[in-house]
């Protein structure tokens, strides 16, 4: 048999063409002044919160400091913040738990249930999205003074977690749609409830968005401002942002103090987010893969 050209041609192992791709410059340039937009005030903050106050006024603001004090930290500390730490500590917890929990039932319902009803559900959880904060404040302290629970933690616990669920339950809804139906067929073939689903198939799998709704829900309760303002009085219920906010009446002049306030108030966010970091993008990307 004769062998061809082409047949030979064909035997012949394709050489792969490197194709050399130039350096994006502009992508690195625009991330590097991102950089510097998110680390200068950082840094700023930090070390000023490490300067003495006369300190504070003399030379370079951005150079580190020549004697480095913790007599800032020291003061906050004893101006009351471990009391303020821990009610919004308390408050943060407790409204997490129970949105993720509410949310997960409600996302699992939306997306499993059948008929008008679950679709009128997901509805009115879209709706909760449209409606601001601010217009609801009056009737909202209408609400917990008629309950009696005005100034009280939980107070601040019931309207954290209604403002909370819409989004929340928007989030895993999209993430369980993801989770391929033959998995629930199969456990149901197997005899397994919506409990046992819920639990044994849609929680491990769902790590990544209630991780992520988890922090996005923790960082808005931790920084709230307007629910504490309103609905509380007491000096003892207050919250780390009404802890800032009097810190900052109280040291006018004590810029460092202040500074040092903030860094306190701002490290078990950062904590959070670095326990979390692993679970965050792929639970920010939940739902949008189709």
């Amino acid at each position: 048999m004769a062998v061809t050209t082409t047949t030979i041609a064909r035997r012949r192992p394709r050489t792969r063409v490197k194709v050399r791709r130039l350096p994006n410059i502009g992508a690195g340039i625009g991330g590097l002044v991102w950089l510097a937009v998110i680390i200068v005030p950082i840094y700023y903050v930090v070390i000023s919160s490490l300067r003495s106050q006369t300190g504070f006024f003399d030379g370079n603001p951005l150079a580190p400091p020549d004697e480095i004090t913790f007599g800032n930290y020291a003061l906050v500390l004893q101006s009351g913040f471990g009391r303020y730490f821990l009610n919004s500590v308390v408050i943060t917890v407790a409204s997490v738990v129970v949105t993720v929990g509410l949310s997960l039932m409600a996302a699992y319902g939306v997306v499993r249930g059948e008929g008008r009803l679950a679709r009128m559900s997901f509805s009115v959880f879209l709706l909760g999205l449209a409606i601001p904060v601010h217009a609801t404040i009056i009737p909202l302290y209408y609400m917990i003074t008629r309950l009696h629970l005005y100034d009280s933690l939980l107070a601040l616990i019931l309207p954290s977690i209604g403002f909370a669920i819409p989004i929340t339950v928007l989030i895993l809804a999209n993430f369980i749609r993801d989770i391929p139906r033959g998995l629930f067929e199969s456990m149901r073939m197997d005899g397994a409830t919506d409990w046992g689903m819920l639990w044994r198939l849609v929680l491990p799998l769902a790590r990544p968005a209630l991780v992520t709704v988890g922090i996005y829900d923790a960082l808005h309760v931790w920084n709230g401002f307007l629910f504490p303002l309103i609905l509380t009085q007491s000096p003892d219920l207050r919250v780390l942002p009404m802890a800032l906010w009097a810190f900052q009446g109280e040291f006018t002049v004590d810029v460092p103090a202040v500074l040092a306030a903030v860094v306190l108030s701002t490290l078990p966010m950062l904590v959070a987010y670095v326990l979390g970091r692993r679970h965050l993008v792929r639970g920010l990307t939940a739902g949008f893969g189709k």
